[in-house]
């Protein structure tokens, strides 16, 4: 049984979220304003042990909060981790997607094995078997191509130890090439001989999205940096979950239609995420309460996703119909922004987006503040509860900030590898 801390929120703390709140210049880099945000007000709902850390060390959180951002142009790894196109994959509340991350990977994994005469055999993958509780059943031509037979049976408990030892980690290969004996293994017990010269293994599912998977694998690491007591992870992967779990609570974060591309809405990702939060959050309000002990992080992060999914017919409709109503000419207006000028939403038209929202976008935002504290707070007590004031007077000045020279270069200087927003 865990030990869950009382927390109390002074006066002092209000006082402090509001001018925080109120912090916000037009200078701001105006694409990351929600992240940076979120970070900073999330640090107000830790309890006593926890909130002295986090102030002292609030300028680093907040400003490293747009780090997953910035990657984005440094790596193709990074973009799939923002996002899940949940409804590529069935309707509603999504049954066909394991809620595990490796029992994702075996399911939509695709298997080949390729011959002495050159034929490619498509052997293990979602279009070529059934799974079950217990099993996975093989069927299709190619494998009776392979072996004569229209089905073979490979126990799930076996399939997974292969896949974790033998595929999972080329996960950020660009090639995940397979030994041909060890494929072999996986069919001894038939006893079956299969025909390999080559094998590789091709991932089908991460480009449509993986983020709550991440999340919890992000949740992980900074349970393991409490353990450790490493300062310099424990602000990095603080700052960074707080991306994306912020991420999650946006309807458009878990849709194929994640920018209105497939309905004559294009833009509505900026509008919806960005450009209301930018016009509106001072008006919220942002006294979320006391971040609180999560039982089961998986479980969590998929019902944040489902919380958000549910949104995406809603936003899409509104804008549409707002869209079609409102006078053409009085959609879009020219604003200065730092050096350009930029087309973007007129402020009364955003106005009567957000009005028919009806108090949408300040849902998810402050859910997400309370969901980033209870974050932090989760991992802090699952990691027993480490003194961080101790941590933070023995590491201080080794962990003094030094910024990430190749990120910024890719930053500045780069295209997004992998999709946009």
């Amino acid at each position: 049984m865990k030990k869950v801390i009382s927390i109390g929120i002074s006066l002092l703390l209000f006082l402090g979220i509001a001018l925080l709140v109120s912090s916000h210049t037009e200078k701001e880099d105006w694409g990351f304003f929600g992240h940076r945000q979120i970070n900073r007000l999330a640090v107000f709902t830790l309890p006593p042990e926890m909130i002295g850390f986090y102030k002292k060390n609030i300028e680093f959180i907040t400003e490293h909060a747009v780090d997953p951002d910035k990657r984005r142009y440094a790596t193709k790894h990074e973009a799939v981790r923002h996002y899940i196109d949940a409804d590529h994959w069935g309707e509603y509340p999504f049954p066909d997607i394991p809620r595990n991350w490796t029992d994702v990977l075996v399911r939509y994994t695709d298997v080949y094995a390729v011959t002495a005469t050159n034929d490619t055999l498509h052997l293990i993958g979602n279009d070529v078997m059934k799974v079950d509780k217990y099993k996975l059943t093989l069927g299709g031509k190619d494998l009776k191509k392979a072996f004569r037979k229209d089905s073979v049976v490979l126990y799930l408990s076996g399939y997974n130890k292969f896949y974790q030892s033998h595929i999972q980690p080329k996960y950020y290969e660009d090639e995940w090439l397979l030994d041909c004996d060890l494929l072999q293994e996986i069919f001894k017990a038939q006893p079956l001989h299969l025909d390999c010269s080559s094998a590789f293994a091709v991932d089908r599912f991460s480009e449509y999205g993986i983020l709550p998977y991440h999340l919890k694998a992000m949740q992980v690491r900074l349970t393991n940096a409490f353990k450790n007591k490493d300062l310099k992870k424990i602000l990095r992967l603080s700052a960074e979950v707080g991306h994306y779990i912020g991420d999650a609570h946006v309807p458009l974060h878990t849709t194929t239609n994640y920018n209105g591309q497939m309905t004559n809405q294009v833009g509505i990702h900026g509008f919806w995420e960005s450009r209301l939060l930018e016009l509106f959050s001072g008006e919220y309000d942002m006294f979320v309460g006391r971040a609180k002990y999560i039982d089961e992080p998986q479980d969590f992060f998929w019902q944040t996703i489902l919380d958000s999914h549910i949104l995406v017919d809603s936003v899409l409709a509104i804008e549409k119909r707002l869209s079609l109503s409102y006078p053409k000419d009085k959609q879009f207006c020219f604003e200065e922004r730092l050096d350009a000028t930029i087309r973007t939403q007129c402020k009364e038209y955003s106005r009567a987006f957000h009005n028919e929202l009806k108090g949408m976008v300040e849902d998810r935002f402050t859910t997400t503040i309370l969901s980033l504290g209870s974050i932090w707070y989760t991992a802090w007590v699952d990691a027993g509860q480490p003194d961080l004031i101790e941590i933070l007077n023995g590491q201080e000045k080794e962990a003094t900030e030094e910024k990430d020279e190749e990120l910024e270069k890719a930053y500045k200087g780069g295209s997004i590898k992998g999709r946009q927003h």
